[in-house]
């Protein structure tokens, strides 16, 4: 399904995006940024319901100014040290700043998130172009969307969500600025099963893709 999913990417449509089954064992909610609007951010949170955040390139926020999450807090007692996600010991978290757009209002609602999504996507293509661009002039922090910096070697480093949404973008030729949200289960308290969300694709006609697919695609267009 690999192929398929690129290509609703291409279109701007949504995808469901599993990673793997000893990872995460998680499905996202996934969409390239520069195509959102507010009524795909409502959808997010009302049939995925995890957190909505927005992924970008490492060379993207090298040149954006933005750090990791971990080096901000890097002097603080609770900080995330190597080793402590207990499902990928061996990388750290691809947490970045949390911000909002300098127009948006509060920040949290659908109209607001868009905006700062759409906005978050344009400047990475200004980096992309080699356009100079001064990121607090457009944002600020704290806010309402969460950055997530993929690895500098994407799926050649990590396996996470961020990187294959990343990945995927990529190879689909498009704005690598993605946005993703875990589809999490009402009734278990747990994430969705991917019995679960390979329905509600179906349901929806929508793309479900697992991560062994985007990695193998990743690693033969490496050869």
């Amino acid at each position: 399904m690999i192929q398929e999913a690129l290509d609703a990417l291409r279109k701007g449509e949504m995808v469901l995006l599993y990673d793997f089954d000893n990872r995460e064992r998680e499905t996202d909610l996934t969409m390239r940024s520069d195509r959102i609007t507010h009524r795909d951010i409502c959808r997010m949170r009302h049939d995925a319901g995890g957190l909505i955040c927005t992924a970008i390139p490492y060379a993207s926020a090298k040149k954006l100014g933005l750090p990791f999450a971990r080096d901000v807090l890097k002097n603080c007692a609770m900080v995330e040290q190597l080793g402590d996600i207990p499902y990928d010991p061996s990388n750290n978290s691809s947490f970045s700043l949390w911000v909002n757009h300098r127009n948006t209002f509060t920040g949290i609602t659908d109209k607001d998130r868009s905006l700062t999504v759409n906005a978050l996507s344009q400047v990475v293509q200004n980096t992309l172009d080699g356009e100079p661009v001064v990121f607090k002039e457009q944002f600020r922090t704290p806010g309402h969307m969460p950055v997530l910096i993929a690895a500098e070697k994407l799926l050649d480093q990590r396996h996470g969500q961020t990187e294959l949404s990343v990945a995927m973008a990529e190879m689909a030729g498009i704005n690598p600025t993605i946005s993703i949200c875990e589809m999490l289960d009402d009734e278990s308290g747990l994430a969705l099963s991917k019995e679960e969300a390979i329905r509600y694709a179906k349901k929806y006609g929508l793309v479900f893709v697992e991560g062994s697919e985007v990695l193998e695609e990743w690693d033969n267009r490496q050869t």
